[in-house]
């Protein structure tokens, strides 16, 4: 669907600009590749720690063993120097921040990696840098077409494309968390372990709203990071993914002896 509307877009441009349209697009998918190639050869940087055996070894063997049991080789996981709790991967490569450690414990912690885990199993890594990349097109065709087409006729389709591109998107992007979600369950020794991390990582979230709000005016308090709310949300929300995962674990006899 999303390659479908992009493809919508850069017809529409040709059509409406003709070789300048044409030339635009072979550009900007031009410029997008190699972006995307300089990317990937690039590695993590910032105050991220490589995770030793030696240091945590009941994390670095839980990863290990979820790994190959998801046909996956040994993802390479760094500790990122953050009060926050995080996660996130790219490529094969996971990343859990040190606010994490302070709010879940081991199990919720690996249920927490399970969750990458099933980012890089459903080839997330490799799909969401391309959806950004796309979605930077769009608003390149977009912005060309109501510069230079000129026709409100025009304007409006490209709006229109953008608009239902960002929606699918959004609708996307929450089908593979949910996904990763799924993945990660068949992964877990203890598949409530990540229900259990979501109901913290929730609490977590709320206590820092409620502090954010008892303060004073013009006091920025320091456990509350500035953020742009979204126009979209690309994420389900906590509550929705515990219901799912209930749904998953309690729908699904395979769990049955597993669930503590």
């Amino acid at each position: 669907m999303l390659f479908i509307i992009m493809a919508l877009e850069v017809i529409l441009a040709v059509i409406a600009l003709k070789e300048l349209g044409l030339r635009i697009a072979l550009a900007a998918f031009g410029s997008i590749l190699l972006l995307y190639f300089w990317v990937s050869t690039k590695d993590v940087k910032g105050s991220y720690l490589t995770l030793q055996r030696s240091e945590i070894p009941w994390l670095y063997d839980g990863i290990a063993e979820m790994a190959k049991k998801a046909g996956l080789p040994m993802p390479r996981v760094y500790i990122l120097d953050d009060y926050i709790p995080n996660a996130y991967s790219f490529k094969n490569t996971i990343v859990l921040s040190l606010g994490l450690f302070e709010v879940l414990d081991s199990d919720e912690i690996l249920a927490v990696a399970a969750h990458e885990l099933g980012h890089i199993k459903n080839g997330d890594t490799k799909i969401f840098p391309v959806l950004a990349y796309g979605r930077f097109l769009m608003m390149v065709f977009t912005g060309v077409l109501i510069l230079l087409a000129h026709t409100s006729a025009v304007t409006v389709a490209a709006l229109f494309l953008y608009a239902l591109y960002e929606v699918a998107r959004a609708n996307f992007l929450k089908s593979r968390e949910f996904q990763a979600d799924e993945t990660a369950l068949r992964l877990l020794d203890v598949p409530m372990s990540l229900k259990h991390a979501l109901e913290e990582l929730k609490y977590y979230e709320d206590l820092r709203v409620g502090v954010r709000l008892s303060a004073l005016p013009s006091i920025e308090p320091a456990i509350e990071r500035k953020q742009k709310p979204a126009i979209i949300e690309t994420h389900p929300s906590y509550d929705e993914r515990i219901f799912r995962i209930l749904v998953e674990i309690n729908g699904n006899n395979m769990f049955n002896q597993r669930v503590q």
